[in-house]
């Protein structure tokens, strides 16, 4: 052992103990966790002081990233040249920050992984937004501390004009903690902070009516909030993200979905990738193809679908089994006064509030001693005015300026700093003119003084600033939401978010579904060609029309007599001329099944309506069955077993059933039969029903509607394929026995056609029949009288060619006046002659239909059959 050496002998745990202590919380407080005051960690102060210094604001010319890199590398960040690219290279990329601070010019890599361009290659500048993190550093807002080499000094923070925490985020791993904070929107932050400047004690519910969820720079879709919530409340939260995915058709009339947003942080070619093997491995079926067609313009990653395959099926097993669906754990943990605090909204802003009113303060405290040093010198100038010529006399007779300085001092009790100013003083300053300045200057410095005294006096005027500052940021840098918000689970529901609106439901043979709004539907007078309603694939039309409100149920009714349940508003919207999707993409039918019959209602849990509310069944053989609606309550995804259907037949109708109501059933062949509802027992679920009406001899008959009656002043409507129609009285059609052959509903003939619906009607009512070509008419009930039940009746539409009536229903009377119907939707779909009668169509010409029109004579009771 050398001369002057010792050993101390210590305990190694202890050693290793307190190492690991001084190291982890280096690591905490110097490189892993932000400050909550300008929500930036070392690195990233440093790379934005050291453009600062370099001069590259905003508003000056860019300079070579590596320019930058060795100005921050060996000023204030010695840990490599990587680590300060790297941090800097971040915060310059659109889809990381979601307000980035540096503005790269160059390849700053992409959301697909690629790693940026070598910083020789680069350039970059601040941001503009960046310069309110470092506006007001020179006026002693913050601390300085010396850098590593203690030869220059750094800012402890920046005076941040904004929440950069909360409105960037941030994430970072230190030792036995981690952090990592969400984005938000700048304009949801500022107004939240605003009012909570306008009320501190606000709660953190009040505060996230402004702050409503972290929004992402991808965009994306938040899938439920109570995560987002117990994140706002407790700083610790997962937050569910989605990709933004639509379902489209391709020109090939190929089913695709179509992504145009992926959740934050995922990397794109890695997750298409990934589809790709499970796709090959069969963990994911139905895709036939996929491929990324993003460009300059957006995202855009197409997945086409085999023919059999259903879009939301395919939809859900990507957001299960790849990165389309993943979380980001909130973990708030910041340094509060250097040490690591999880916070919740609350905190965050109350610091950042907090700090904002001590930049202001300290500033205010600057600008004051500024103003102050001013006002004294320009005091010391105006004793010198007021003096003139001794004070020339007496600079003229000293020997050097030293022995002028000390005689100013001794004969004018001034300062060292008023003396020496009035020595500098040049000698335009002396004339009457300047003299007025100095004095206007001096009278402004003083109420300067006296505001700058009033800010350090009252916090409600630091909170006006921090308001008014903060209000000049949103309206420079703010911008709407990208991130948007799916309500499931919690105390919000998707129902509570959607308006409840009428809805026109569409169905057609083929089983193609949609709902449009009841306003896009204009009433027409009778007698019309009608507008274009919907495009549909050759050889299919639409079979079933009715209106519903977006919060009901619908219930629908296979001919092969299972039974589906849908809320309205997840059926897709669509405009009149839209196709609509595949009824087999919402619900799980079989396709060799299609619905027959849709029910709408309100609700499914109240025990008094669904035990004394009954559905009637119709089959087209005519059978009918009466059950509980309270049989068809419990949802299931696969679907119940509603009715037993007897071979050959299938179901035609089912409607909700009132107390001692009257049904009526109508044959294609023209007959009709009413009986009341209480001649048909209740049933079980699975019952198969009783005989309703026997069919004629005719071949090819069949029912074609049923009505269900309560009030027997209703009148009844029948409507033939050629267009025909007529309304009588309910009174015209006797009570008769279920299970005959009835009365007749209305003359058959060859230029009427068979009948093809009978609906209940009266005045209120509007009526919309569309035709297999996919012609639409609305028409107005008043418009049409009420005849005898025998008679041929009136023309309700034109039919062209070999076109006929495919669906017929009732919807509310609108109170607005419409006449024409558009010519040119007509043209698109109909003959040169349907064109011309849609243009000439009104009320009146309708109502002046010729004699074949009216009735033709009353057939005998006689011939009505029991």
């Amino acid at each position: 052992m050398a001369e002057g050496e010792k050993i101390i002998p210590i305990n190694i745990e202890d050693e290793m103990r307190g190492a690991y202590i001084d190291y982890s919380m280096s690591v905490i407080i110097s490189r892993a966790l932000p400050d909550v005051r300008d929500g930036l960690k070392p690195v990233h102060r440093r790379v934005l002081y050291g453009m600062s210094e370099l001069g590259v604001g905003y508003n000056k010319s860019y300079k070579k990233s590596a320019r930058i890199v060795g100005e921050v590398l060996g000023k204030y960040h010695p840990h490599g040249d990587t680590s300060v690219y790297d941090t800097m290279v971040r915060m310059a990329q659109d889809w990381s920050l979601r307000y980035p601070l540096v503005d790269g010019q160059g390849n700053f890599g992409s959301v697909d992984g690629d790693s940026p361009a070598a910083m020789r290659y680069t350039e970059a500048r601040l941001k503009r937004i960046a310069d309110e993190m470092l506006n007001d550093l020179d006026k002693d807002t913050v601390d300085f501390q010396a850098n590593f080499d203690d030869s220059l000094e750094e800012p402890s923070v920046m005076p941040a004009k904004f929440p950069n925490l909360l409105v960037n985020g941030t994430s970072g791993i230190a030792v036995g903690m981690a952090t990592n904070m969400a984005p938000h929107n700048l304009t949801e932050v500022v107004n939240g902070i605003i009012a909570y400047l306008d009320n501190p004690d606000i709660t953190i519910d009040e505060l996230m009516q402004y702050v409503t969820a972290p929004d992402f720079p991808t965009g994306g879709i938040i899938y439920g909030y109570e995560g987002v919530k117990q994140a706002f409340h407790t700083g610790r939260g997962r937050v569910v993200m989605r990709a933004k995915a639509t379902f489209e058709t391709s020109k090939t009339g190929k089913e695709q979905i179509v992504v145009t947003e992926i959740p934050y942080m995922v990397n794109k070619a890695s997750m298409i990738e990934k589809t790709a093997a499970l796709i090959n491995d069969k963990k994911i079926e139905g895709i036939s193809d996929m491929r990324d067609e993003s460009d300059r313009d957006g995202m855009r990653i197409v997945y086409d679908l085999k023919r059999d395959a259903m879009p939301s099926v395919v939809l859900n097993n990507l957001y299960k089994y790849t990165q389309l669906q993943s979380s980001f754990g909130v973990n708030n943990v910041c340094l509060v006064k250097g040490r690591p605090m999880t916070l919740n909204l609350q905190q965050l802003i109350h610091y950042f509030v907090e700090h904002r009113a001590e930049v202001i303060i300290r500033r205010t405290n600057y600008e004051l001693a500024e103003a102050r040093k001013r006002a004294h010198i320009l005091e010391g100038l105006l004793i010198a005015l007021d003096h003139l010529d001794e004070v020339i006399a007496l600079i003229r007779g000293s020997r050097d300026p030293e022995v002028a300085r000390g005689q100013l001092i001794s004969r004018f009790a001034l300062s060292e700093v008023q003396a020496r100013a009035i020595l500098d003083m040049r000698l335009q300053r002396l004339t009457g003119l300047e003299r007025d300045k100095i004095v206007a200057e001096y009278e402004e410095l003083m109420r300067l003084i006296d505001h700058l005294n009033a800010i350090l006096g009252s916090e409600v005027l630091q909170r006006g600033i921090i308001k008014t500052e903060l209000e000049d940021i949103r309206e420079r840098y703010g911008d709407g939401r990208r991130t948007e918000i799916n309500y499931v689970g919690g105390d919000f529901s998707t129902e509570d978010m959607i308006a409840d609106e009428a809805m026109v439901i569409t169905i057609s043979r083929e089983g193609y579904i949609k709902r449009t709004n009841l306003d896009e539907y204009r009433a027409q007078g009778r007698g019309g060609a009608g507008s274009r309603g919907a495009i549909s694939k050759k050889d299919d039309f639409t079979e079933h029309l009715f209106v519903a409100t977006t919060h009901e149920y619908l219930l629908f009714f296979t001919e092969l007599g299972r039974v589906f349940w849908l809320k309205v508003y997840e059926v897709p919207e669509g405009g009149k001329a839209t196709k609509g999707l595949p009824i087999q993409n919402l619900i799980e039918i079989p396709r060799e099944d299609k619905v027959r019959s849709v029910l709408n209602v309100r609700g499914l849990k109240d025990p008094d309506y669904l035990e004394n509310t009954f559905l009637m069944f119709c089959t087209e053989q005519g059978t009918v069955k009466k059950t509980p609606l309270e049989a068809y309550s419990r949802p299931r995804t696969a679907g119940i077993n509603a009715i037993t259907i007897n071979e050959g037949d299938r179901i035609l109708d089912v409607q909700l059933l009132a107390p001692n109501s009257e049904v009526v059933l109508a044959l294609r062949s023209g007959r009709a039969v009413r009986f009341n509802e209480s001649k048909v027992r209740s049933m079980g679920r699975a019952a198969a029903g009783v005989r309703g009406i026997s069919l004629s001899d005719t071949p090819g008959d069949r029912v074609v509607g049923m009505v269900c009656l309560s009030d027997p002043s209703q009148e009844l409507l029948v409507v033939t394929e050629n267009g025909y129609g007529k309304r009588s009285s309910l009174d015209e059609y006797r009570v008769t026995n279920r299970g005959g052959k009835g009365v007749r509903a209305m003359k058959i003939t060859d230029k009427t056609g068979n009948l093809v619906a009978i609906k209940d009607v009266n005045d209120t009512d509007d009526l919309m029949i569309i035709n297999k070509s996919g012609i639409t008419i609305r028409l107005r009930m008043s418009d049409l009288r009420t005849i005898g039940r025998a008679t041929q009746g009136v023309r309700l539409i034109k039919i062209g060619g070999n076109d006929e009536i495919s669906s017929v229903a009732k919807v509310a009377a609108e109170d607005k006046d419409e006449t024409e119907a558009d010519a040119a939707l007509v043209l698109e779909g109909g003959s040169a002659e349907l064109a011309e009668g849609a243009i000439g169509s009104t009320a009146t010409a309708a109502m002046d239909q010729p004699t074949e029109a009216l009735d033709e004579g009353n057939e005998s009771e006689a011939e009505d059959l029991a």
